[in-house]
């Protein structure tokens, strides 16, 4: 029997090209041959197929593609092209809702996880925004696609609602996402889950003055530990997202003194070269489940 053939596309930043490495010699073992570093920017579609050095890639029996960083909008199409005939890992539909922070608390929300408040409006209704400012006092405007902390704007006051909206209306945006501010200690949970099961945690802080814990925007990373309340939080929001591999941020609200889910980041990175020697070791569990998953979602 022929061996598996998977497709995969990892960051190689930060470590990414050490656990590659290690992915694919685990895979190995178990004759599942791996297609490193594919790139849908270099590929083409034409009539039936999606090639990438002349490798037809809705022929493999899997497509993992895990790099946040490199994402355009052609890849992004090509990505949903080929999910419709092939198992990826995470699936088109699953990586589009966790890329919508709208989208995403929408879907949490039905299935009983907390969320931040949060209200969605047509961009012309600004009337809207002023009545939520009122009520929250504090809120923060998200673009529902950004990542990273880019785009998050703290609005603390009616003025400062009044200056940001010329802004808004210039960016051609067609609806605004607010979320109330919540009131927390400057500190999140980053869980990681894969298939169902608990990874790890770590915590991240944020910098200085700011209030956002995305270490690209100045945050650092601790070690942490989740309780019982946090895993189950974290599995549940992964599940409703139907992420394989997700990374879920929690705060803790301290107003209404419960646990708040943030995001669910559907490519968590691994722990950096540095972060490892802080202690965060959760990379080896995390590729053994990574490996587990693809053996199972390519059983012929």
């Amino acid at each position: 029997m022929p061996n598996r053939t998977i497709g995969m596309w990892l960051y190689s930043n930060s470590g990414g090209e050490k656990i590659a490495k290690k992915i694919i010699k685990k895979l190995q073992e178990r004759n599942i041959d791996t297609i490193n570093d594919i790139n849908l920017r270099h590929a083409i579609a034409k009539n039936g197929h999606i090639l990438h050095n002349n490798v037809k890639l809705d022929k493999l029996d899997l497509f993992f593609s895990y790099n946040a960083g490199e994402q355009t909008q052609y890849q992004v199409y090509l990505y949903q092209a080929l999910n419709r005939v092939i198992p990826m890992i995470n699936s088109y539909d699953s990586f589009a809702l966790t890329e919508d922070k709208f989208h995403t608390s929408f879907v949490l929300r039905n299935n009983g996880v907390q969320t931040a408040d949060y209200k969605l409006c047509h961009r012309d209704d600004g009337e809207q925004l002023r009545k939520i400012m009122k009520k929250w006092d504090k809120m923060v405007y998200k673009p529902t696609d950004g990542w990273g902390g880019v785009g998050l704007t703290k609005i603390e006051s009616e003025a400062s609602l009044d200056m940001l909206m010329p802004f808004l209306n210039q960016m051609d945006l067609r609806y605004f996402y607010v979320e109330k501010f919540i009131k927390y200690d400057n500190t999140d949970f980053r869980v990681d889950i894969v298939d169902g099961k608990f990874i790890s945690c770590y915590g991240r802080k944020a910098g200085g003055n700011d209030w956002r814990t995305n270490v690209t925007a100045g945050g650092s990373v601790f070690l942490r530990e989740a309780n019982d309340e946090i895993v189950d939080i974290a599995v549940k929001a992964c599940k409703a997202t139907g992420v394989d591999i997700g990374g879920v941020d929690i705060i803790y609200d301290l107003e209404k003194e419960e646990y708040v889910v943030l995001e669910v980041n559907g490519i968590p990175a691994f722990a950096t070269p540095d972060q490892e020697k802080m202690g965060l070791d959760f990379n080896d569990k995390k590729i053994d489940l990574i490996v587990d998953l693809i053996d199972r979602k390519t059983k012929k």
